[in-house]
């Protein structure tokens, strides 16, 4: 097998003990395995425990290394949206008991995580803030909340706070919650500047075909009145 680099020999040692669980492997044969020294071997083996992998030495002469197979999780091929719901999900239990345990769940499923997805969950996850306390938001319709993931230019009908409503073709950027409302935060074409929209003044939505070009989403963008603004993390 060729030589890998860290965090991938970390991920096939745990498949590698998987495969053949409860059976053990020892390190003289995992290190042949994967073309590195014994001295290696025990050291990912020690990293992975201390990270809560559930590998424990058996002794003897036909000992070694076994996994818990049934205390560990397969491949794990999470969307990034899919991540990016569990850190929200997960944000709820704020101030429970289990916020510790919620955290570390979180950080055990990214890192599980494809590389590319990973970093595409993070990217996501930084255009989503929130005013006050996270744990009570009101829904959003569907059509916006994908908004951000399917990254189509919306033509939307928007009301302002008299009532009169205009029309516009906006680029959705990100979001920002508060207890009593969602903000969908876009560029707007009518106006040629980021606004924050209401997502109760939405008043209709439709998703065109059109891609939007690539913009960023700066803090200064997110100065939204009433509140300190805080983003989602997916390492909390």
């Amino acid at each position: 097998m060729r030589t890998v680099n860290r965090t991938d020999r970390l991920y096939a040692l745990v498949e590698e003990l998987r495969a053949v669980a409860p059976r053990p492997r020892s390190a003289r044969w995992l290190a042949s395995r994967f073309e590195v020294s014994t001295r290696t071997v025990e050291r990912d083996i020690s990293a992975l425990q201390q990270s809560g992998t559930p590998i424990y030495a058996e002794p003897g002469r036909t000992g070694g290394y076994c996994l818990d197979k049934a205390r560990t999780l397969p491949p794990v091929n999470l969307t990034p949206g899919e991540a990016v719901a569990m850190a929200m999900a997960l944000k709820r239990l704020a101030g429970t008991p289990f916020r510790t345990e919620a955290s570390s769940a979180l950080r055990k499923l990214v890192a599980a995580m494809q590389e590319d997805d990973a970093a595409a969950a993070e990217a996501l996850a930084g255009r989503v803030h929130f005013l006050e306390d996270p744990r009570d938001l009101p829904p959003i319709p569907r059509v916006l909340s994908d908004a951000l993931v399917t990254r189509r230019v919306l033509r939307i009908g928007y009301g302002d706070r008299g009532g009169a409503e205009t029309r516009r073709d906006i680029e959705p950027l990100g979001f920002v919650g508060k207890p009593e409302h969602w903000y969908l935060v876009a560029w707007c074409r009518l106006r040629e500047e980021i606004r924050a929209f209401r997502a109760d003044r939405i008043t209709s939505v439709s998703v065109t075909a059109e891609v939007p070009p690539p913009r960023p989403l700066r803090r200064e963008d997110l100065d939204i009145p009433y509140g300190v603004v805080e983003q989602l993390s997916l390492a909390e």
